[in-house]
C-alpha cells in the first residue's frame, strides 16, 4: 500500500528500520505538508509527538527560543536514548547564548580564512591516495573520501594529535550509530553502546583538559579549558559535552552531506558536467547538495504554553519534531524540489537549522564541502555507483554508510 493511500495514523515517519532501508520518507512527508503539516503520532514505543513538515513553520518555531524550548528533549527517536550531554544543543536562553560565545569568534569566515588552506591541503591529500593513473578502480566512498575530511579538521582545530584521529571516529560512529548493528558492541545494548562511546570520549578529553591547563595551545579545546562564564570555569559535565558535540557535529553534517552529494552528482550528469565546466558553481552546488540531502533528520521543540497552529491544539510540554528534510523540499518554498539543481536561486535551505540553534559550524562545513567538491569536480574524470548503498540505521541522522563507486581520477591541475 503506498504512502497516499494509508491512513495518516498509520504513515511511518521515524522509524530508523525505514530509514535504513528505503532512505527519508519523501512521499510521505509531501502528503503530511498537504494534509496535516501539523500531525499527532501517537506509538506503543517512544514519546508521542507532533510531527511538523512545512518550512514556514518549522521556521518559525525556531525563531521563538523562549517559546519553545530545546530542553528537556532533544529528539523523539524511539532507537536509541537521549545523549546525555549538557550542549547548545539542549540549552536555552540565556545560557545557551553564554556558552555559544565563547567559541563563536573560531567559527567566523574570517577566523576559518587561516585553516583554508590546511583544509584544501588535507583534501587534496585524501584525492591524491585515489590517483589512478587512467586506470579505474573501485572504493568504498565513505570509508576512502567523505568520512575523512570532516574527522581530520575538527581533530585539527581541537588540537587532537593525529594519531588519536582514528579514536575519535570510532566513538563518533558508535554514539551516532548506537542504532545501527553495525556499529554496536557486541553484547552490548544501544543505549550501554552509546554511553561505553561517550565515556571513553570524556577520559580521553579529561587528560587533555588537564595538559591545557597547564600548557595552553592554539587550539579548540585551551580556549574552551580556560573560558569562563560569569567568572566561573565551565563545570566539567558541561566542557566535555562541549568537546563532544564539537566531535560529533563536526564529523557528521559534512561527512553525510559529502556522501550524498556525490551520490546526487552520480546521478545527475548533467549537473555533474555543468560544474566541471563552470568551477564558479562550486558553491551553489554545496548550497543544493545541503538542500538535497538534509543529513539533520530532525530535533525536537518543547513549548512552554498552549498554541495552535493549522487548527490543531497544541499542549505546553508536548514534544514539536522539526522535519528539516521535508521544510528543505517544501514546493510552497522551491520551484520543482525532488530536482536537483546547482543553480537553484534563491536556495533558502535550513538544513543547518534557523534562527539561535543554527548549527555553529556552520562555516566550517560550507568550507569543507566547497573544498571537496572542488577537488573531485576538477579531478574526478570517470564516477559510477559499483554497488548497492548501505544507510545509517537512525531517525536522528540521514546518512550512508557505505557507497562503493567505480572511479577514475586524475592528478590536480597544478599538480601538472
Amino acid at each position: 500500500m503506498s504512502s497516499g493511500s494509508t491512513p495518516l495514523d498509520a504513515l511511518d515517519v521515524i522509524s530508523a528500520g525505514r530509514y535504513a532501508e528505503s532512505g527519508y520518507p519523501y512521499e510521505t512527508w509531501r502528503r503530511l505538508r498537504a494534509e496535516a503539516p501539523v500531525h499527532f503520532v501517537d506509538r506503543p514505543h517512544g514519546q508521542p509527538f507532533w510531527a511538523l513538515t512545512r518550512h514556514e513553520d518549522i521556521t518559525k518555531i525556531s525563531r521563538d527560543p523562549r517559546r519553545f524550548l530545546n530542553a528537556p528533549r532533544l529528539t523523539v527517536a524511539s532507537d536509541r536514548g537521549e545523549i546525555p550531554l549538557r550542549m547548545l544543543l539542549n540549552m536555552d536562553p540565556p545560557e545557551h547564548h553564554a556558552y555559544r560565545t565563547l567559541v563563536n569568534k573560531q567559527f567566523t569566515p574570517r577566523a576559518l580564512a587561516r585553516i583554508t588552506a590546511q583544509v584544501d591541503a588535507i583534501a587534496a591529500a585524501i584525492l591524491d591516495e585515489l590517483i589512478t593513473d587512467g586506470a579505474e578502480r573501485e572504493i568504498d566512498f565513505v570509508e576512502r573520501v567523505s568520512s575523512l575530511l570532516p574527522i581530520w579538521v575538527i581533530a585539527e582545530m581541537l588540537g587532537i594529535p593525529r594519531d588519536d584521529w582514528e579514536k575519535l571516529f570510532h566513538w563518533t560512529n558508535q554514539i551516532v550509530g548506537a542504532g545501527d548493528p553495525e556499529y554496536q558492541v557486541e553484547g552490548r545494548t544501544s543505549i550501554e553502546t552509546m554511553h561505553e562511546a561517550q565515556s571513553g570520549m570524556f577520559e580521553y578529553f579529561s587528560e587533555m583538559t588537564e595538559d591545557r591547563r597547564k600548557q595552553p595551545r592554539d587550539d579548540l579545546v585551551s580556549v574552551l579549558t580556560n573560558a569562563a562564564i560569569d567568572g566561573a570555569p565551565l563545570p566539567t559535565h558541561e566542557l566535555l559535552s562541549y568537546y563532544a558535540l564539537l566531535v560529533l557535529a563536526g564529523n557528521e553534517t559534512t561527512r553525510n552531506a559529502t556522501t550524498g552529494g556525490m551520490l546526487a552528482l552520480i546521478e545527475n550528469p548533467d549537473q555533474f558536467d555543468r560544474v566541471r565546466r563552470d568551477p564558479s558553481l562550486v558553491k551553489p552546488l554545496v548550497e543544493e547538495i545541503l538542500r538535497f540531502t538534509s543529513p539533520v533528520v530532525h530535533f525536537c521543540r518543547t513549548p512552554t504554553e498552549d498554541f495552535e497552529m493549522h487548527g490543531e491544539k497544541i499542549r505546553a510540554g508536548e514534544n514539536l519534531c522539526l522535519f528539516y528534510p521535508s521544510a528543505n523540499r517544501d514546493e510552497r518554498v522551491f520551484d520543482a524540489p525532488d530536482e536537483f539543481r546547482i543553480d537553484r536561486r534563491p536556495n533558502r535551505h535550513i538544513a543547518f537549522g534557523i534562527g539561535e540553534h543554527v548549527c555553529l559550524g556552520a562555516h566550517v562545513a560550507r568550507l569543507e564541502l566547497q573544498v571537496i567538491f572542488r577537488h573531485l569536480t576538477e579531478r574526478l574524470e570517470a564516477v559510477e555507483l559499483a554497488g548497492p548503498l548501505e544507510r545509517l540505521r537512525s531517525s536522528v541522522v540521514g546518512g550512508i554508510k557505505h557507497m562503493p563507486i567505480r572511479y577514475r581520477l586524475g592528478p590536480a591541475k597544478s599538480a601538472g
